[in-house]
C-alpha cells in the first residue's frame, strides 16, 4: 500500500502507532422508502422501541462507568441522555413518519438534517460542535433499527507486550459513549473526519490522555481497515502505511516522550519557580466541579477560569436552559470544597448571540460581534443577578473570585460592578453569608479593553488574559474556519504587542494578570511569556506539569531582553526563530 500523509487539527498530544480499525457511521447506509398507511403505528413503534433501547444502553453506560473514567464521560453521557430525551429526537420524527409516511430510519436522518442545519449557523466553536452530539446520539439510534452494534474489537487480552499492533480509531466522528467501548482494550489513538478543539472528541481525548487528530474530512474514507497508522498529536498529521525508515523514527519519538511523561510525574509537589527564584502561580481551567480532582492531581494551585457555562450547555437538544441559584450554587459550592481552600476563580455566563439559548432563534448578522457575554448578562439582569447571587453564595466556603468576560468599556464595568453590589445587598437582606470582600476581575480578550488599560487597571482588581478571542478578534480570524485557520497564529506581532501591554499595566498597578486561553498550556512558548512578565498561567490540568518543568529550567535574567528584541520585531518568520530559540536558554 502507498503511504500518504493527512494534515488535520492537533487536540491532545503524543505519538501513537497502531492499525487502523474503521468505524461506518450508520447514516451512510439508511435506506429510503416510504411506508403504507396501514403499517404507519408499527413504523412509529419500532422508532420508539429503538430510542427507549438506547436510553438502556446509555444508562448502563453510566451505571457501569469505571472508577477511574474522566469526569468529562459521565457529563458526557448525561448530554446525550438529555439529547435524546428532547421531543425534536424523540416526537418529531414519529411525526414525520406519520405525516410524510418515511420509514423509521429515513424520518430520522431527516430530521437531524434540519436540527444540524441549525447548528451550522451558530457561529460560536463550541456550541457549533455541538452538533455532533446530536448526530452521535441519532448514530446510536440507526444502529440499533439497522440490527448493527458498535464494531468493537476484543479486549486487550492480558499480558499484552508493548510490540503487539494496537488500535488507532478512524472514524467520521465518535461519541464519548463509543469512546468508553474502547477504554480497555487495544485503544491507543483515534482520527477523525470532523471536530475541532473544543468538540467532545477532543476533550475526552485530553481527558484520557490519548493522542489524536481530529478535522482530518476525508480520513475515514481514504485510510483502510489494517493500514498502519501513526498519529502525531502535537503537530496533527496522520501518516497511513508509512515506511520502515518514518516508522522507526516515529518509534524512537514516541519512546522518548514516553521517558519525558514518566519524568514529570516527579514534578508533581515541586513549586513552580525559575531558575533565578522567581515563583510562578499555575492553575487549571476547569469546565465542571468533577474537574477539580485532576487539577488538584496535578499540582494546581486553584482554578483560574471556571467557565460557568458549562453548568448551562447539554440540557435538551435547543441548546441551554438556565439553571435556578441553587443548583447554580450547588456547583459553585462543589468546585470550592473540593480545591480545599485554594483560589476558584469562576468566569460569569458567556453566552449571548453567538451562544443563544435557542439556536433556532438565532437571527444576528455576525453573532461573535454581537449581544453576547457581559453584553447579554447586562441585557437580561434577573439572570445575571441570579448567577452572580450564586457565586456570593459559594463565596462563604472559601477563596471565589468572579471573573466578567467581553468587556470593552467603562460603563460595562461600573454596570457589571453595580450588579454585584446589588446582588450583595440582596444577599444581606436574606441574611446570607458571602465574602464581602470577593475580588472581581475583567477579561482581556478584546483588542479594544488591551489598548484602554488604565479604565481597568482602575477598577478591577485583576485581569485574565483570554488568549484565544484576543488574536481571534486581533487578526479578524475565525479559527475554525478551515479556509483561514493557517492565519491564526499566536506570534503575530500585534497579538504580542497587547498581550505584553496588559501584562506591564498589571505589573505598574500592582494587580494579577493571567493567561487563561490555550497559549498558556503550550509549552513553546512559556519562556515568551514568562520574559514578558507573566507570572500566572492557568490551562487544562493535563498541561500543568509540562509548563512546570519549562518554568523550572527558565533564567528570567535572560529570558527578559531576549523578549524585549523579540516584541520589537515584526517580521514573522523572525520572531518564530527567535521564540524557538528561547528554548535553547
Amino acid at each position: 500500500m502507498a503511504s500518504f500523509t493527512l494534515h488535520g487539527i492537533p487536540v491532545s498530544r503524543g505519538i501513537s502507532i497502531g492499525r487502523a480499525h474503521l468505524l461506518t457511521p450508520a447514516a451512510l447506509d439508511v435506506k429510503h422508502y416510504l411506508v403504507p398507511e396501514e403499517q404507519v403505528e408499527a413504523e412509529v413503534k419500532r422508532l420508539r422501541d429503538a430510542i427507549a433501547e438506547v436510553h438502556r444502553n446509555l444508562q448502563d453506560l453510566w451505571t457501569e462507568l469505571p472508577k477511574d473514567a474522566p469526569t468529562e464521560l459521565g457529563a458526557f453521557i448525561d448530554v446525550h441522555v438529555l439529547i435524546l430525551s428532547d421531543p425534536m429526537i424523540s416526537e418529531a420524527p414519529l411525526d414525520i413518519i406519520r405525516t410524510r409516511h418515511y420509514n423509521a430510519e429515513w424520518a430520522l436522518v431527516t430530521q437531524i438534517d434540519e436540527l444540524s442545519a441549525q447548528f451550522d449557523e451558530i457561529e460560536d466553536e463550541y456550541l457549533r460542535e455541538r452538533k455532533q452530539d446530536i448526530q452521535q446520539v441519532a448514530e446510536r439510534v440507526l444502529k440499533v433499527l439497522m440490527g448493527t452494534a458498535l464494531d468493537v474489537p476484543p479486549a486487550k487480552p492480558a499480558g499484552e507486550d508493548e510490540f503487539q499492533p494496537q488500535m488507532i480509531v478512524v472514524a467520521h466522528d465518535i461519541s464519548p459513549a463509543d469512546m468508553l467501548a474502547f477504554r480497555d482494550r487495544s485503544f491507543v489513538g483515534f482520527v477523525t473526519d470532523v471536530g475541532g478543539q473544543n468538540s467532545h472528541t477532543a476533550i475526552v481525548a485530553r481527558s484520557l490522555d490519548i493522542p489524536a487528530a481530529v478535522g482530518m474530512s476525508q480520513a475515514s474514507r481514504l485510510v483502510e481497515q489494517d493500514d498502519w497508522v501513526i498519529v502525531d498529536g502535537d503537530a496533527g498529521v496522520v501518516i497511513c502505511n508509512p515506511s520502515a525508515l518514518v516508522m522507526e523514527q516515529y518509534r524512537a519519538r514516541q519512546a522518548a516522550l514516553l521517558k519525558a511523561r514518566k519524568r514529570l510525574l516527579k514534578l508533581k509537589k515541586t513549586p513552580a519557580i525559575t531558575k533565578d527564584g522567581t515563583p510562578v502561580t499555575l492553575l487549571a481551567n476547569i469546565e465542571l466541579p468533577e474537574d477539580c480532582a485532576p487539577a488538584l492531581d496535578a499540582g494546581a494551585a486553584g482554578v483560574g477560569l471556571f467557565r460557568s457555562e458549562f453548568l448551562f450547555m447539554g440540557r435538551g437538544a435547543h441548546g441551554l436552559r438556565v439553571p435556578d441559584e441553587d443548583e447554580q450554587f450547588e456547583q459553585y459550592r462543589k468546585a470550592v470544597l473540593a480545591m480545599k481552600g485554594r483560589p476558584v476563580t469562576i468566569r460569569t455566563l458567556d453566552v449571548g448571540a453567538d451562544k443563544p439559548l435557542d439556536p433556532s432563534e438565532h437571527t444576528a448578522l455576525n453573532p461573535a460581534l454581537g449581544l453576547r457575554a457581559i453584553r447579554y448578562c447586562l441585557a437580561e439582569p434577573q439572570l445575571f443577578l441570579t448567577q452572580l447571587r450564586a457565586i456570593l453564595r459559594a463565596s462563604s466556603f472559601g477563596k471565589v473570585r468572579i471573573l466578567i468576560p467581553m468587556l470593552a468599556h467603562a460603563f460595562e464595568i461600573d454596570q457589571s460592578l453595580s450588579m454585584i453590589e446589588q446582588a450583595k445587598q440582596q444577599l444581606r437582606e436574606q441574611n446570607v453569608k458571602f465574602d464581602d470582600g470577593i475580588e472581581v476581575g475583567a477579561m482581556i480578550e478584546i483588542p479594544a479593553a488591551a489598548l484602554a488599560l488604565p479604565m481597568f487597571v482602575k477598577r478591577m482588581d485583576f485581569l485574565s488574559i483570554g488568549t484565544n478571542d484576543l488574536i481571534q478578534y486581533t487578526l479578524a480570524i475565525d479559527r475554525v474556519d478551515y479556509e483561514v485557520a493557517h492565519l491564526y497564529n499566536p506570534l503575530h506581532p500585534a497579538v504580542l504587542h497587547l498581550i505584553a501591554m496588559t501584562i506591564e499595566a498589571g505589573r505598574k498597578a500592582g494587580i494579577d494578570v493571567a493567561v487563561c486561553g490555550e497559549m498558556a498550556g503550550d509549552t513553546k512558548l512559556t519562556r515568551l511569556l514568562l520574559g514578558m512578565g507573566l507570572r500566572e498561567f492557568s490551562m487544562h490540568p493535563a498541561q500543568l506539569l509540562a509548563v512546570k518543568q519549562e518554568i523550572l529550567s527558565s533564567d528570567l535574567a535572560l529570558l527578559g531582553p531576549r523578549t524585549r528584541r523579540i516584541l520589537r520585531a515584526m517580521e514573522p518568520a523572525a520572531i518564530a526563530e527567535a521564540v524557538e530559540q528561547l528554548q535553547t536558554l
